[in-house]
């Protein structure tokens, strides 16, 4: 899709098959379970049984790493989260949690922390050394499917201080010892799936096996930026399904003796999605085919998380106005989708800093 010479909007053979694959998976199995699944704050395990065989966790990761080797993989992974994010972003972040991983681990991300200042870059959970071993200290919370997770991928500020450039990750099992596990339960008002959990680390001792990517470490500039993108990606699906849902009911929608779609505020406000719905995506593409040059994708991703995450607020508030009462009440997703484009803004912290 894009290369140092040329770039081009059209998908290869492979990046088709996957979106039309995961676009059929999210219709038939993410769309229906999107209410009952928030109402019950829970995930079924049959739900993500059937991701791990459809391969959708590692087929972007290379083969040479045990992955799919799907042409294209930050690019083909962007594709693949729009159309989860379509069918529910809820779900979508669910089924995507392992995506990390190659093995089909109930495994998830462990990066955000219980303060008003959480930045990235700055985190507090600290991973000291002790001989050969790292000692883990710290809170994570909002880690998503943290609540049935064996395995977390966590996050800590190496003895080189903050940045991005000293993070360092650990795998760590859930019965690791010093590590507790604790459900969040119902808090947060999206995303209700994901079967939030917290984690305390209390001078957790990691041997140099639970290391990512050894004594060389991780790039936390590419990690956070792929984050950035997955999350950009969801944001864009659900857009998209917030205007599909406007378009046929503005048209059958009648008021003062005609449909709302003739209505100007109404049609400019459809237009004006459909506009950002496609800028959103290239934004997020053009994050992604950096990662995929494997350059410094920190300003893209970043731009791309900014203007996604305010425009798809705008989309999903929009929504609510062109379906107006019944955009309230959950009779229809309207107001769920505006919960969840809210947490896809915010969970990195306050998206006006």
């Amino acid at each position: 899709m894009y290369s140092a010479r040329v770039i081009s909007f059209a998908l290869s053979d492979s990046q088709k098959v996957a979106r039309d694959t995961v676009r059929e998976f999210a219709r038939r199995e993410l769309r229906d379970r999107a209410r009952p699944c928030d109402e019950e704050s829970r995930c079924p395990d049959e739900l993500l049984e059937k991701s791990w065989a459809l391969g959708l966790a590692a087929a972007c990761i290379p083969e040479a790493y045990g992955g799919g080797g799907v042409e294209g993989g930050h690019t083909t992974s962007a594709i693949v989260l729009e159309e989860l994010g379509y069918g529910c972003a809820s779900l979508g972040a669910a089924v995507a949690a392992p995506m990390l991983f190659v093995r089909p681990l109930a495994a998830t991300l462990a990066l955000h922390e219980p303060r008003f200042t959480f930045d990235p870059c700055a985190l507090e959970t600290t991973a000291e050394r002790r001989g050969a071993n790292r000692v883990l200290r710290g809170e994570k919370r909002l880690v998503p499917m943290g609540a049935r997770a064996s395995h977390f991928l966590v996050l800590a500020r190496g003895e080189r201080g903050p940045g991005l450039a000293n993070l360092e990750a650990f795998i760590l099992p859930r019965d690791a010892p010093g590590l507790r596990v604790h459900d969040e339960g119902d808090t947060t008002i999206g995303f209700q799936a994901m079967s939030w959990g917290r984690l305390t680390l209390d001078g957790v001792e990691a041997p140099p096996a639970w290391k990512l990517g050894g004594d060389s470490g991780i790039d936390g500039r590419r990690l956070i930026a792929s984050l950035r993108v997955g999350g950009a990606a969801l944001a864009v699906g659900l857009s998209r399904a917030v205007l599909d849902a406007c378009v046929p009911y503005a048209k059958e929608r009648v008021a003062f003796g005609q449909a709302i779609a003739k209505k100007q505020a109404i049609a400019f406000m459809i237009a004006d999605m459909r506009i950002e719905v496609d800028a959103m995506r290239w934004l997020v593409w053009k994050a992604a085919s950096e990662l995929e040059e494997r350059g410094d994708a920190t300003r893209a991703a970043a731009i791309a998380q900014d203007y996604v995450g305010r425009k798809a607020m705008k989309i999903a508030d929009d929504g609510i106005q062109v379906f107006g009462g019944h955009g309230f009440i959950r009779d229809f997703p309207l107001e769920l989708w505006f919960r969840n484009a809210r947490l896809l803004t915010v969970h990195e912290g306050p998206a006006a800093v």
